[in-house]
C-alpha cells in the first residue's frame, strides 16, 4: 500500500506527481467522511433508541472516555506512519496512572509537576523502543511485544497488590479530569490540541513529511537523505510522551487505579489508528484520522451500553471494523495504483507527442 503514501517536502523523496497526489487526498478525505457517516449513523439510531443518548452528559462522557483513546491514537500514528508498530502503549498508560499516582499522593502536588514526571515516564520507555528498532534493527513487534510484558511485570512489582484511591489524591490532579473551560473539560481539550499540533507538524514541516517518506519506501528516503534512524526513534518518543500523559489523564479521569489499568488497550489503539485510515504498512493517513477512529470505537462502546448489549460484542465488532478496515485500504491501494499507473502512461505519451 506504499502506492498512497504522501510523498515529503524534499525532492526525490519518491512520490507521486501533483496529480496523484491530490488524487490520494481525495481517498483520504473519503475515508474520513465515511468514518463521520458511520458516526452520524450511528448516533442519530441510538438516539432514536434511547432519546437520553444525546444528553449533555452523555454527550461528554463520550469524548471524556475518547480522549485518552485519541491521545494514543496519535501517538500510534506516528509510529504506524513509518511502517512500524508500538504495542506497549498500553502497559505504559498503566504504569504511569500507578506511579504517577503513587507521586502524587505523596503530598500536595502540582499538577504540572505530576504531568512532567508522567511523560517523562513515557519517553524513557519510548526511548528503550526506539533505539531498539531504530538503532539495533530489532523489529519493532518483536521489541514493543517484549516491552509490554516488561512494563508490566514492572507495573505490578511497583503496585505491590495495592491500589491507588481518590481520596489519596490532591484536588489539582482530581479536578483535571473533572473541571473544564467554559463548560468543555480539560481532557478533550488537551488531546485536541495535542492532535492539530502533531496533525500541522506532520503536514507543513519537510521533518514531518519524511515519516510518510520512510513508511512509503524506506530505501528512496534513504537515497533522498532522510534520517531514516532519528525519524523512527522520534515517532517512539512521541507516542511514549504521548502514552506518558494519557497515563496521567487516566489517573485524572477515574481516580482509582490498579496495576492493570488500560491492560489490553494495545489493541484497541492500534484498531483505532487502522480503522482511521493509517495504512498498517505505513506511509499513509492523517492524525485527524485516527482521531475519528478511536471517536467511533468509543462511540460503539457507548452505544452497546446504553442499548444493554453485552460487552462481549464491542470486542467483536472492533475486530470486524478492524478486518474491514484492511480489506478496504488494501482495495483503494489497489485501485490508486491503477490511476498513477494510467496517469503516468498518459503524461508520458502526452510528452512524446504520440495520440
Amino acid at each position: 500500500m506504499t502506492v498512497l503514501a504522501e510523498s515529503p517536502a524534499r525532492p526525490g523523496a519518491g512520490g507521486p506527481p501533483g496529480g496523484g497526489r491530490r488524487l490520494v487526498e481525495m481517498v483520504l478525505r473519503a475515508r474520513e467522511l465515511s468514518i463521520l457517516g458511520a458516526l452520524a449513523v450511528l448516533v442519530v439510531g441510538t438516539t432514536i433508541a434511547n432519546p437520553r443518548f444525546l444528553s449533555g452528559q452523555g454527550v461528554k462522557d463520550i469524548f471524556l472516555n475518547a480522549s485518552i483513546l485519541v491521545l494514543l491514537a496519535v501517538g500510534q500514528s506516528m509510529v504506524v506512519v513509518t511502517r512500524n508498530i508500538d504495542l506497549s502503549v498500553g502497559s505504559v498508560v498503566g504504569l504511569v496512572a500507578f506511579s504517577a499516582g503513587r507521586f502524587a499522593s505523596g503530598g500536595d502536588r502540582n499538577i504540572v509537576l505530576v504531568l512532567l514526571v508522567g511523560v517523562a515516564i513515557g519517553l524513557v520507555c519510548g526511548l528503550v523502543n526506539g533505539l531498539l528498532v531504530s538503532f539495533c534493527r530489532v523489529p519493532a513487534l518483536v521489541v514493543t511485544l517484549g516491552t509490554l510484558y516488561v512494563i508490566q511485570g514492572l507495573d505490578y512489582r511497583i503496585a505491590h497488590g495495592d491500589q491507588i484511591g481518590a481520596a489519596e489524591l490532591p484536588p489539582s490532579v482530581l479536578e483535571l479530569g473533572s473541571d473544564g473551560v467554559l463548560g468543555v473539560p480539560y481532557l478533550p481539550v488537551i488531546t485536541v490540541v495535542v492532535m492539530l499540533a502533531v496533525g500541522y507538524y506532520l503536514r507543513s514541516y519537510s521533518s514531518g513529511r519524511e515519516f510518510y517518506a520512510i513508511g512509503s519506501s524506506p530505501e528512496a528516503a534513504l537515497l533522498a537523505g532522510v534520517p531514516i534512524r532519528r525519524r523512527v526513534l522520534t515517532a517512539y518518543l512521541v507516542s511514549g510522551a504521548l502514552a506518558g500523559l494519557a497515563g496521567v489523564l487516566w489517573l485524572a479521569r477515574f481516580g482509582t487505579v490498579v496495576a492493570d489499568a488500560a491492560h489490553g488497550w494495545e489493541l484497541k489503539v492500534v484498531s483505532a489508528v487502522v480503522v482511521g485510515g493509517i495504512a498498517i504498512t505505513g506511509g499513509v493517513g492523517t492524525v485527524y484520522g485516527a482521531a475519528l477512529g478511536a471517536l467511533l470505537l468509543t462511540t460503539i462502546g457507548s452505544v452497546l451500553v446504553v442499548l444493554k448489549v453485552d460487552s462481549f460484542w464491542q470486542d467483536a465488532i472492533t475486530g470486524v471494523l478492524l478486518l474491514l478496515a484492511i480489506s478496504v485500504d488494501r482495495l483503494l491501494a489497489l485501485r490508486v495504483t491503477r490511476a498513477l499507473k494510467q496517469r503516468s502512461l498518459e503524461s508520458t505519451a502526452h510528452r512524446e507527442g504520440r495520440p
